[in-house]
């Protein structure tokens, strides 16, 4: 039952009725009862039509995250069992489950939890302190829904070290929730193995969300000279060499990615890939001066931005980051292009990448837009879920 209940003030709560999932500290009138933080609050309007329940947290600018919008649900097992259920369910129908994304967040009803499937190895981030208490209950729900399909889980291991956490008061760690295990896993991603370090991997230890557009690069790439820059552990070169490109170069910052990269490469018997570990702003126009072409080129770079403040900065340094890359894709070559960050809208990101090809005389021939796999799914109303925006384009000379 809510231990409270949270007012919103005359004419806020636009945002919560067009199905977004939270409700901020300004829009707030009045907390009557004695909710602690982390508690389940219920939620009116200002004239006191139920809006629904949530999570409070006055230390957090998200004060309340919206659980349910029926105020009469009794958040428990049975409740939490049918959201997980729910959302295992839609995996089932619309990705390979082999390794998933399970539990995103705000996208599943769910807020601030994300659970990823690599083989038989689940891996949570918990980021908010409501979701933090309901953690093992939701954890022994979904091994139970995954026993029921006949899926063994091997172990369980935590990656809760966001830096957002310590605005929801949570200290940052990570480790095992199950029994000890090897945490190097071995993935298999369109037909591709990986090993993914679950412990010491960024984020949860690799990024699912790209499965689908890794895909989508391979028929551009038979026989292709393909470049891929910000390769990390070489998904996206790996996807190209496999589809049989003649030869592949991977570029990282990171020597630990490149020489992770180098291992899956191993991994699969591929020897038309190398990986390199060179600051990619700096390589590609070195590339240029030296007169190489590329068939084919993905830019799947890290988040230039992740506040709005610094959104300005983020679109010259995609504009660049493009610009580099058009000079060096051959004429009806192709060049994949993305941004991870959901403060880079759709129109801002499109806007940088016109630019850059103004800025070239470039014609851009649009070949598919795509978005994150759908085991990310983006739920309207919900900005935080959409983040992804992932282009190809055939290069032409203007």
């Amino acid at each position: 039952m809510p231990t409270g209940n949270v007012t919103l003030k005359k004419g806020e709560g636009r945002a919560l009725s067009a199905g977004g999932p939270w409700i901020y500290d300004n829009e707030i009138d009045s907390i009557t009862g004695d909710p602690a933080d982390g508690d389940i609050v219920a939620v009116t309007a200002h004239n006191g039509y139920a809006l629904g329940q949530g999570f409070i947290n006055r230390r957090s600018k998200l004060t309340v995250r919206m659980l349910t919008r029926d105020p009469g649900a009794v958040i428990d097992r049975e409740f939490i069992l049918s959201r997980v259920r729910a959302a295992w369910e839609y995996r089932k129908r619309t990705v390979d489950t082999s390794s998933c994304r399970i539990i995103f967040g705000e996208a599943d009803l769910l807020p601030g939890l994300v659970v990823d499937k690599f083989s038989d190895v689940l891996v949570v981030q918990s980021l908010s302190l409501g979701i933090e208490r309901l953690k093992p209950l939701i954890l022994e729900c979904l091994l139970d829904v995954l026993s029921g399909d006949g899926i063994s889980v091997r172990g369980i291991y935590e990656r809760s070290d966001a830096k957002v956490r310590e605005q929801e008061g949570l200290a940052r760690t990570k480790g095992f929730l199950s029994e000890p295990f090897d945490t190097k896993v071995e993935i298999v991603e369109n037909g591709v193995r990986f090993m993914v370090d679950v412990a010491e991997g960024q984020k949860t230890g690799f990024f699912l969300d790209q499965k689908y557009n890794r895909r989508a690069i391979r028929p551009m790439c038979q026989g292709a000279r393909v470049l891929d820059c910000f390769t990390h552990t070489g998904a996206f070169a790996l996807n190209a060499a496999a589809a049989g490109a003649a030869r592949v170069i991977g570029v990282d910052a990171s020597e630990l990615g490149v020489a992770q990269a180098a291992e899956n490469a191993a991994l699969n018997g591929l020897t038309n890939a190398e990986f390199i570990c060179a600051d990619v702003f700096e390589l590609l126009p070195e590339l240029e001066r030296r007169g190489e072409e590329f068939d084919v080129i993905i830019l799947d770079p890290p988040a230039f931005t992740k506040s709005r403040s610094s959104v300005k900065n983020a679109v010259r340094g995609y504009r660049e980051i493009n610009q580099r890359a058009m000079r060096i894709v051959r004429e009806g070559g192709f060049l994949a292009t993305c941004s991870c960050s959901h403060f880079m809208t759709p129109e801002l990101f499109a806007g940088a990448i016109a630019q850059a090809a103004r800025d070239t005389r470039k014609r851009l021939r649009q070949v598919e837009f795509r978005t994150q796999s759908p085991d990310h799914p983006i739920l309207w109303g919900a900005e935080d879920s959409y983040y992804l925006k992932f282009y190809i384009f055939q290069i032409l000379n203007a």
